[in-house]
């Protein structure tokens, strides 16, 4: 009896530890804190321009770093140096809907004074970088408001970046697991090693956001507009400082932020090391060659349509289309006018691009080009073999072989994609919307893209007039499109709490 008791004790310790919760709650609160001194930025912004506002952010801040300190003593003694993979699923999860609560109280404090739900939906749109807004006269409000919108997309940018290019490889979330040895060695312990690769990481965020800044300094744009719109271009967010978003600027601003976008957008672990002299591997990545690719054709077709449909002129024509076009590819979500009104033609390109994306490893969003790129690989594979029975065509990407496992990855998470756009769909309708909007909604929400279809919450629409349910709806796919689907489900699963 004492021998059988002396071996099931580790065993029952080691099922304790997976279903300790005290690590995520530790890490949560740090994240918390961070996130409650970031609000003494917009705090000293309204108190610089005598604004009233400053108090609900001083008061924003002192709940949120009360909260976020008291999680972390509370927790302190169980903090580990690394997080087990159950617990790696449980953070990814937990980070992005908890931290928004916190997000959401200088709205309910302060301008505009919205409900828990508005609030919510706002901050969940700016930490997963979605860009939609349920807000409506941006213009009439704080400055310090509208820079904290900027501020949450600017930290889940690149809270995005290390999530996609640390966890989502080791956790082998549809097929990211493929570019694991493209990013970062990581084996054991997670966190330790996540902290070094988001130092690399968040380096390269910043130095690209500060170029940004200048950039659209010198396009015309004041000091406040630079900051703002840097950040929330820099994380592919989209939520501007204005109500007509980017056609209140020149276009040289909105060239720049083409640039930006597609900077973004693009595989960050090659633009570290293109910046340390090795730009090949980003110009030889199929991944940024087909991306490319893609803007630049839908852009092409497009500005031909506005020239010989509408009659207008081509620099005109090509700007419209080039900056449109990439905003909704990478999941930016602004825009210079209501691209609604060029046609169903255009409309089902910005549909269909929607659910493209940027890069895997980059702050873009959506189902990513390589995912398209590997099903497109394994049917014309499946062709090749139906043609050939006695054939062998293994399937290859990038000159690599594809894992059967991986395969199955993106095959799954394909699966799921198509799943939840009908299914989100579907609850919108029975809530109410029209179908234009609820599966435009559906799909802007679980891509992460900001603006959908149609003129209620089409590019020069809002969310604000939807029902409160829709919302609630809407704030899911959020929440549920941004972490890749997978690390959602699986957290459903009786399984995964199983010892």
């Amino acid at each position: 009896m004492a021998v059988g008791s002396a071996r099931t004790r580790p065993a029952a310790q080691r099922s304790a530890s997976l279903h300790d919760i005290r690590p995520v709650a530790y890490v949560i609160g740090i994240l918390a804190v961070v996130l409650g001194a970031s609000m003494l930025l917009p705090a000293a912004l309204d108190a610089f321009d005598e604004d009233g506002n400053a108090r609900a952010f001083l008061l924003s801040a002192f709940l949120t770093v009360a909260a976020g300190l008291a999680m972390t003593l509370a927790t302190a003694q169980r903090r580990t140096r690394g997080l087990s993979r159950q617990q790696a699923f449980l953070l990814t999860v937990a980070v992005w809907a908890v931290l928004p609560l916190f997000g959401a109280i200088p709205f309910m404090l302060g301008e505009p004074r919205a409900d828990l739900t508005d609030a919510y939906f706002e901050a969940m749109s700016g930490l997963t970088t979605t860009g939609s807004t349920v807000f409506e006269d941006l213009n009439d409000l704080p400055r310090g408001t509208l820079i904290w919108r900027a501020m949450m997309q600017w930290f889940g940018g690149v809270g995005i970046v290390v999530f996609a290019m640390v966890f989502l490889p080791i956790l082998k979330i549809g097929g990211m697991q493929f570019f694991q040895s493209e990013a970062f060695d990581l084996r054991a312990d997670i966190l330790p090693n996540a902290v070094d690769a988001a130092m690399e990481l968040g380096w390269l965020y910043l130095g690209i956001t500060l170029a940004c800044i200048l950039a659209y300094a010198a396009s015309g744009m004041g000091a406040f507009d630079a900051a703002a719109h840097a950040m929330t271009t820099v994380s592919t967010g989209g939520l501007g400082t204005y109500d007509h978003s980017f056609s209140e600027f020149s276009p040289a601003a909105q060239y720049s932020a083409v640039i930006f976008m597609i900077l973004a957008a693009l595989p960050f672990i090659y633009l570290i090391r293109f910046a340390q002299g090795r730009p090949l591997l980003l110009l030889r990545d199929p991944q940024t060659q087909a991306f490319l690719g893609i803007i630049a054709f839908v852009t092409t077709v497009l500005a031909l349509s506005l020239i010989l449909r509408f009659g207008r002129d081509i620099e005109p024509a090509f700007r419209a289309a080039l900056f449109n076009v990439t905003s909704v590819l990478t999941g930016t979500g602004y825009a210079t006018e209501d691209y609604w009104l060029w046609g169903g033609f255009a409309g089902a390109f910005f549909f269909l691009i929607m659910m493209i994306g940027g890069c895997a490893g980059s702050t873009s969003c959506s189902a990513k080009v390589f995912r398209y790129q590997m099903l497109g690989k394994a049917i014309w594979v499946q062709l090749r073999r139906i043609h050939s029975p006695n054939g062998v065509f293994p399937l290859r990407y990038d000159h690599r072989p594809v894992d059967s496992a991986v395969l199955s990855s993106v095959m799954g998470f394909f699966f799921v994609f198509v799943a939840a756009i009908a299914v989100f769909a579907v609850l919108l309708s029975m809530i109410g919307l029209d179908p234009i909007t609820a599966i435009s909604g559906a799909v802007t929400a679980l891509c992460n893209v900001g603006p959908g279809l149609g003129t209620q919450i089409g590019p020069d629409g809002n969310f604000g007039g939807l029902p409160e349910s829709a919302k609630w709806v809407l704030t899911f796919a959020m929440l549920f499109g941004r972490l890749e689907f997978l690390s959602v489900l699986v957290l459903l699963t009786p399984s995964f709490w199983a010892r």
